[in-house]
């Protein structure tokens, strides 16, 4: 008999969500809008001190709605992380801008030196930066704030993996003006599908909730002056969302866990490296990722497989990316180095102590 596959990051349900859900159902106030969409919102703001939060289809549509509501237009060109989901970069292509991507440095997360290269470097001025919190862990916040506020270049967190992640105690997605979680159903809190946009300033975030609304005007009939978006979260996701915020805490704490474990195990191989944290940071391990420096990591991939095992290599950064082709970047070979001897280990929070032994019992025995 195969044994039971052990997954990279399902979703982890707590069981109050189909209580919430039943809820939804019996009000009937199953369209988007509605009073869990409201709670969704309230409790990502008191759980991170964003002050401000619209609840979304995606993190990827928020971050076209950043783009949007900060003005950048086509030509306009906006740094970015090169080691990172496609989804964190997409939306600068929805609104016509130029990508620049920089490298990352010994985080894994973007560089704050080669940052300030590809501003001096740059066609023109940037208008932002978009920054990931790669796997969770956080970005060198202080000095990329810092970077920003010296040049005039507004700064996006991506904080699609990072929920939760902390540094000097204040909540990833809360450092920039405005920043982006994902529900994704990978992530450390799902709702199947779904992202959430917060900021400091009301105005803005007011402006993103018209645009994710078909940017309708204050009429009886629908009326439009600008292009608007159908971006908006489901009353019955948002019921979800509800539910996987209750035990939030409890689901950070178990992938931590399951780092450790992994750590302690593994911690007898020379070849591997875990990927680090930066001082004075916390961050959610949503994913326990390693490089080898002997191995090649497709190897480990396919014996875990083998064993009904799901893993991942790293991201494949964007610049080798070929939608990416012909975009600027400014890089020192980090993190191709990475994709290339990278690896992402299961790390759910439904795992059990058993689950990780198995995962590194196999991983022992290819290395």
């Amino acid at each position: 008999m195969p044994r039971d596959r052990i997954y990279l990051s399902p979703p982890h349900m707590s069981g109050q969500e189909q209580t919430y859900i039943n809820e939804v159902f019996e009000s009937n106030y199953i369209a988007p809008l509605g009073a869990f969409v409201d709670r969704f919102e309230e409790s990502i703001k008191g759980y991170t001190g964003a002050e401000n939060a619209v609840a979304l289809c995606s993190a990827t549509a928020g971050l076209h709605l950043a783009l949007r509501v900060l003005g950048i237009e086509k030509d306009d060109y906006i740094l970015a992380s090169s080691f990172t989901f496609i989804g964190s970069v997409n939306a600068i292509l929805y609104q016509n801008a130029k990508p620049i991507f920089v490298d990352s440095d010994e985080s894994w997360n973007i560089s704050p030196k080669l940052l300030r290269k590809a501003i001096e470097e740059a066609p023109k001025k940037p208008k932002a930066l978009i920054i990931t919190h790669l796997y969770g862990q956080l970005c060198k916040v202080d000095e990329l704030v810092a970077i920003c506020k010296e040049e005039g270049i507004y700064l996006i967190e991506d904080a699609a993996e990072s929920l939760g992640a902390s540094f000097k105690q204040k909540q990833s997605g809360t450092f920039g003006d405005m920043a982006v979680y994902s529900f994704n159903g990978n992530k450390i809190l799902t709702t199947s599908g779904g992202g959430m946009l917060v900021s400091h300033n009301e105005e803005w975030i007011e402006k993103a909730k018209f645009l994710s609304t078909q940017s309708k005007e204050d009429f009886l009939h629908y009326e439009h002056k600008e292009v608007g978006y159908n971006y908006r979260m489901s009353n019955v996701l948002a019921a979800i969302g509800v539910a996987q915020m209750e035990v939030l805490s409890k689901r950070i704490e178990r992938r931590r866990e399951i780092f450790g474990l992994y750590k302690e195990q593994l911690s007898c191989i020379e070849e591997i490296t875990f990927m680090p944290g930066i001082a004075k940071s916390r961050g959610n391990r949503w994913l326990t990722t390693l490089t080898l420096s002997k191995t090649n990591p497709l190897k480990v991939i396919e014996a875990l497989e083998k064993e009904n095992i799901e893993s991942r290599p790293l991201w494949k950064p964007m610049h080798m990316q070929p939608l990416f082709k012909d975009a600027i970047s400014v890089l020192d070979g980090t993190s191709k180095r990475l994709f290339e001897c990278g690896i992402c280990l299961p790390s759910g929070s439904s795992m059990s102590d058993n689950d990780v032994q198995r995962v590194c019992t196999v991983l022992k025995g290819v290395l």
